[in-house]
């Protein structure tokens, strides 16, 4: 087999990888798919997918970092989070990765509301309703985190597919 032909079958598995990296927190999705574009594009030549292409695909990708972040805390943020509560989901992400596809969904939930009681320094029916709301909007947060970033991995894939086929 042919050097250029393994290194595509690389990229479209970094892509394919990034693609459900999307979903999955446990993996980097758009630099994923970033990186399988980058090194289409590489094994290419350069040729069909030039400088401003990269560019635009690097830029998305800062995006995506950036959606990253901010949608899970938004989500929390906005339903009244503390502090403590926002700390609380994100090691709550990363605990429950070691729990399975049950860890990756209950575990910003439940780190949200723990830290949200942990804040508040009682377990009065209030703030268990408080810290509840709290956990629901980190999940909110996250859903729409998806969201966006699997559109921006779809742009990618657009962008990508029009400069190989255009040029």
């Amino acid at each position: 087999m042919e050097a250029q032909s393994i290194y595509y079958a690389i990229a479209l598995l970094l892509v394919l990888v990034g693609i459900a990296g999307t979903v999955l927190p446990a993996l980097p999705g758009l630099p994923l798919v970033f990186a399988g574009m980058l090194l289409a594009a590489w094994a290419g030549g350069f040729e069909l997918i030039g400088g401003w292409t990269i560019l635009v695909l690097a830029i998305l990708t800062l995006v995506s970092i950036g959606v990253d972040f901010l949608a899970s805390a938004a989500g929390a943020k906005r339903v009244g989070a503390s502090r403590l509560a926002m700390v609380g989901a994100l090691v709550g992400t990363v605990v429950g990765l070691f729990f399975g596809l049950i860890g990756v969904f209950a575990g910003p939930f439940v780190g949200a509301v723990v830290g949200e009681l942990l804040d508040r320094r009682g377990l009065a029916h209030t703030d268990l309703g408080q810290a509840t709301k709290v956990g629901i909007g980190t999940w909110f947060g996250i859903f729409v985190g998806i969201v966006l970033k699997l559109t921006l991995a779809f742009a990618m894939i657009g962008v990508f597919a029009l400069a190989w086929w255009t040029d």
